[in-house]
């Protein structure tokens, strides 16, 4: 992709209303929560979820689904690994102008490598950076199929689908792990909650 020329861009962000006073409109703290995981593994779900519960409890939000960004932002990339990298980093450019608004901002995401997620950590800043690994087994993912892309990507229709023929690199030190093949859906908001509410109260 050619790099853009920056010699006429004169960005004035020093000069727009800051993020302090929309969290303090808001009354919040704002976040970028990043759901990684296999596909199957309630990403979407889990997010659904939870958005409906902070929401309930009068907190803003906005969830930031693969599907979904990929239908409309992101609809000219495709699955190389280049195109991969400019989707994540598009996504962790488009959830840090939500985070500087004081938005609660939930990102459900593949992101199957290590450094593709440390490349949306470092757009969105380490700070403000909640990791979170829906954990479950290929094995239940593939049980799940809700798209039929595991059954695809076994009879050689889907090229490097992650966990059959790419890999996925589970995150070493997660801020949060959730095990879908353990906990309900409501049991896992639960558990996500539990550590949020600090962070994200004024």
């Amino acid at each position: 992709m050619k790099k853009q020329e920056t010699n006429n861009i004169h960005p004035i962000f020093d000069r727009l209303l800051q993020r302090a006073d929309k969290e303090q409109f808001l009354q919040q703290r704002g976040i970028v929560l990043w759901m990684t995981g296999l596909s199957g593994s309630g990403k979407s779900t889990i997010a659904q979820a939870l958005e409906t519960r902070l929401h309930n409890a009068g907190f803003f939000t906005q969830v930031l689904d693969g599907d979904n960004v990929r239908m409309g932002i992101n609809r000219n990339l495709g699955f190389s690994d280049e195109d991969r990298n400019e989707n994540i980093r598009r996504i962790g450019e488009v959830a840090k102008l939500f985070l500087q608004s004081g938005i609660i901002t939930i990102c459900t995401f593949v992101s199957p490598t290590i450094a593709i997620r440390n490349l949306a950590r470092q757009i969105v800043g380490d700070a403000d950076f909640c990791e979170v690994y829906i954990n479950a087994p290929l094995e239940v993912c593939e049980q799940r199929d809700v798209k039929g892309l595991y059954k695809k990507a076994r009879a050689g229709q889907i090229k490097d689908f992650t966990g059959i023929d790419a890999p996925f690199e589970p995150p070493i030190s997660p801020d949060i792990e959730i095990h879908t093949d353990q906990l309900s859906v409501e049991e896992a908001v639960d558990a996500i909650c539990k550590v949020l509410v600090n962070t994200i109260t004024l």
